[in-house]
């Protein structure tokens, strides 16, 4: 068995699944949203990538802010709901139960383990059919049933992950590893 070559096209996957929320006509709206980095830690930077037509831009760019929220398993079904279905033509403000937090605008959803808050820097066109969308977080909120240790618990907050090529919803399964430690006594 050997290498072949099987074409150009993005192969970073899976990939975690986040929830962005934006204010758009005075309602909170989100949506499922795959293409998401983190781009540093301190301060702490995310990018997320949307295409430039959907409905939740609109909010970002009005409000100057927008959140990330991190959806257990368990909101498996919901999350796919606002991937498939536009704020052009349903309503979703009625979803998830929501809260705000010191930004003021940008909505954030109680279920989800993990809520970040984002105030807008810097929006990216990258001359395709997406735009970027550069926030700084202003404060993370969680529940401290997933935390173990005063840190988040990553299993404790159930996250799945987005399979693209197969269309799938993946699971995360267990620990292998302690980063910054297994390389250690490789040879």
């Amino acid at each position: 068995m050997g290498q072949i070559a099987i074409g150009a096209d993005n192969f970073l996957y899976p990939m975690p699944m986040v929830l962005v929320g934006a204010n758009v006509g005075g309602k909170p709206n989100f949506l499922a949203v795959a293409f998401f980095s983190a781009i540093q830690m301190k301060p702490p930077v995310l990018a997320v990538s949307l295409e430039k037509v959907r409905y939740t831009n609109d909010g970002i760019k009005e409000n100057k802010t927008f959140s990330v929220n991190i959806p257990s398993a368990e909101l498996m079904e919901a999350t796919d709901y606002c991937g498939i279905k536009s704020g052009n033509s349903v309503d979703k403000s009625g979803v998830f139960e929501i809260f705000y937090g010191k930004l003021e605008t940008a909505p954030m959803i109680k279920t989800c383990p993990i809520c970040m808050e984002c105030r807008l820097i810097e929006v990216v066109d990258v001359l395709t059919d997406n735009i970027v969308f550069v926030g700084e977080v202003a404060e993370t909120y969680m529940d401290d049933q997933y935390l173990t240790g005063g840190i988040p618990d990553l299993i404790k907050t159930n996250p799945f992950l987005f399979s693209v090529r197969d269309k799938k919803y993946v699971g995360i399964g267990r620990i292998i590893g302690g980063a910054w430690e297994a390389g250690k006594n490789y040879k």
